[in-house]
């Protein structure tokens, strides 16, 4: 800027050395944003992204419904046969008691 009164004119220095510095900045960041290894890269993240969320959520259903199953079918399976366990005990313990010959259950 001229001083008004006639001199030397000098550059304006304010900010001049941190815009210079950004201006590299920004367009070192622009130049390696777009290139295109960082795009694919950023694609490739976000199909992988993409299929965990899918794989994620359908592995939940498959566990959802293999967890239902197991406790409307298997259960009471189970349960059935613990108590078909103890009666035969029970049983066996009886005739023990009552001194029958222990009998063998196939």
């Amino acid at each position: 800027m001229s001083s008004g009164r006639g001199g030397v004119s000098l550059p304006d220095i304010r900010g001049s050395g941190s815009s210079s510095s950004e201006g590299i900045l920004t367009r070192v960041t622009s130049s390696i944003n777009n290139s295109p290894i960082v795009y694919k890269g950023k694609q490739a993240a976000g199909d992988v992204a993409f299929v965990a969320n899918k794989l994620l959520r359908s592995t939940g259903k498959a566990a959802w419904i293999a967890g239902t199953t197991f406790l409307i079918l298997f259960v009471p399976l189970i349960i059935e046969m613990d108590r078909e366990a103890q009666l035969t005990e029970l049983e066996m313990q009886q005739a023990s008691l009552l001194g029958a010959p222990p009998s063998t259950l196939k």
